[in-house]
């Protein structure tokens, strides 16, 4: 989504959360230390997307879809990155494993 006038980039992406999956900023959990930038076109104007990590509280909230969007999957990292279609996607869900990993 974009930013709305006031917002800043992570108020966006939990406002964006809600919105898209139902899921209440309160109910998450912000990892701190990992932040993500990826730059790609779309229809011939660059856009910039950002990622932060978080983990819900509570594994077993429902989540509820937006009509933006069909269906939701949880996936092992393998599978998601069968799943994603563009390279520096699957680079990113590498990244995170290792980010996660070296935290436990």
């Amino acid at each position: 989504g974009h930013v709305d006038p006031g917002e800043d980039d992570l108020q966006t992406a939990f406002r964006e959360t809600q919105e898209e999956a139902g899921l209440q900023a309160s109910q998450l959990t912000l990892i701190e230390g990992y932040k993500k930038e990826l730059h790609y076109p779309v229809r011939g104007k660059p856009k910039t997307v950002i990622y932060w990590l978080a983990e819900m509280k509570d594994c077993n909230t429902e989540i509820k879809l937006s009509e933006e969007h069909q269906a939701f999957q949880w996936l092992k990292l393998e599978d998601a990155c069968k799943f994603a279609e563009y390279e520096d996607m699957q680079a990113t869900l590498k990244e995170v494993h290792q980010f996660l990993c070296s935290r436990e």
